[in-house]
């Protein structure tokens, strides 16, 4: 693999980071996480299978723009 399937993009200035996962030759859009809740949500919701294991697995999830858990407007 050469980067994460799974990018929670840099905080809106309204806060919150869009997630989105790469498959199929591109990136789809699950949607604007607000907390690690709504990023476990989306995860689930897209077949991850235990997605609060990989949250701090960079293999996995690359956070962009901000550290990782922070969710606040930037």
């Amino acid at each position: 693999m050469t980067s994460a399937p799974i990018t929670v993009h840099r905080p809106t200035g309204t806060g919150g980071r869009r997630v989105t996962v790469h498959r199929h030759s591109r990136d789809e859009i699950l949607g604007t996480a607000y907390s690690d809740y709504d990023l476990v949500v989306f995860l689930e919701a897209a077949g991850v299978a235990e997605p609060e294991a990989i949250l701090d697995d960079p293999q996995w999830v690359q956070w962009r723009g901000s550290p990782a858990q922070e969710f606040h407007a930037a």
